[in-house]
């Protein structure tokens, strides 16, 4: 790995790419072997930003929060093979499993009713009266919002407490990672500013875009259910650091997020086997309903999806085709690889208009 030029390019997305505040972290087994922090917490440049600054990585909540719930399924003698309906009954795909509700198989992508992200019991209602949007067996497509839901359920229905509690008591406190799905109000001063990106014409007329902007399609529909925090702003306040949404509501620094894809490459022993393997294994891979671009997921993270002769289509996760991990709108990425031992996180208050990986944190990823 090539840290000078990881150094330089950390340094042209301030010069050339109009980053305002970010921290780049890597580790390799087990240790931390870079760690940069720059900037501003926000444009009126109040704060320095510096390594311990938090802020909201959106998606990249979804790997540590699948995390939670494989281990909690080793635990209880299951497995991704295990239906869903075994721990909870009212799911509305009765024939899914774990695996593939984890891999955005399961049609949950989009709901019919209307309820706020905020009030649990109603959407728990809407998925369980949600007719699927596709049948299992029919592709995939991203669950940008319900999943949180999804994975939310099962771990109160195996434990009694939310997936943000079994996260911070029995994860994050353990590997003292500065990761929070539910931020207490004694590290409100340490969370950044974001600030939404610009879009420009090439990108109103990709696939995404297009279909994102027609309201009645299944990517409108999907980034909107359930409504509410659509906009940047509303990201910056306590009620949106306190909702602990593991899809979505997670505030970390980049030396926690790459931290935590340590323990899941099993550079730091703290998960079973089964779970290192669960995270990694293949589960769903070519063309997404949803980000109407080719996709590859494990049990709850992405990988670099692959062509025919088994060739990356592309570079988000580094060389290995073992690499996994989870990016978050706007910029925020983080990912391990188990046959290099290294981990990897970017964040940053500056977003980009994307849902997948930018330039700003793959250019540095082709450096290691």
């Amino acid at each position: 790995m090539d840290q000078s030029t990881i150094k330089r390019v950390f340094e042209e997305n301030f010069n050339q790419y109009g980053e305002l505040g970010a921290s780049v972290s890597v580790w390799q087994n087990g240790e931390e072997i870079l760690n940069l922090a720059q900037g501003w917490c926000e444009r009126e440049r109040q704060r320095p930003w510096d390594k311990n600054t938090l802020v909201p990585v959106y998606s990249a909540t979804k790997g540590p929060a699948s995390a939670t719930l494989l281990m909690l399924l080793e635990e209880n003698g299951l497995t991704p093979e295990s239906l869903v309906a075994q721990v909870w009954g009212n799911f509305p795909s009765q024939n899914a499993t774990f695996a593939e509700m984890m891999s955005h198989q399961c049609g949950l992508s989009s709901l019919d009713q209307a309820e706020s992200v905020f009030d649990y019991t109603a959407v728990i209602a809407a998925i369980e009266s949600q007719t699927p949007n596709w049948s299992i067996g029919d592709g995939h497509g991203y669950h940008p919002r319900t999943y949180g839901f999804l994975l939310d359920e099962c771990v109160r229905r195996l434990t009694g407490e939310t997936l943000g509690q079994v996260w911070q008591n029995r994860i994050a406190e353990k590997l003292d990672i500065d990761f929070h799905i539910g931020l207490p109000e004694a590290e409100f001063y340490r969370v950044a500013k974001l600030y939404p990106g610009k879009m420009d014409k090439s990108e109103l007329e990709s696939g995404f875009y297009r279909e994102f902007n027609q309201p009645d399609t299944l990517v409108r529909k999907a980034f909107g259910s359930p409504r509410g925090l659509h906009a940047v702003h509303e990201m910056n306040t306590p009620l949106a650091w306190q909702s602990a949404l593991p899809a979505m509501g997670g505030l970390a620094t980049a030396s926690a997020l790459a931290k935590f894809y340590q323990s899941a490459i099993g550079a730091i022993d703290f998960f079973a086997d089964d779970v290192l393997e669960w995270m990694q294994e293949s589960q769903s891979m070519g063309d997404d309903k949803v980000l109407i671009t080719p996709t590859h997921f494990s049990c709850g993270f992405q990988k670099d999806p692959l062509d025919e002769i088994g060739e990356k289509i592309r570079n988000n996760y580094g060389k290995s085709t073992s690499a996994f991990g989870h990016p978050g709108a706007g910029g925020s990425h983080a990912f391990g690889d188990p046959d290099s031992g290294i981990s990897f996180a970017y964040t940053m208050n500056q977003m980009d208009l994307s849902v997948l990986p930018g330039a700003k944190s793959s250019r540095m990823i082709n450096c290691i």
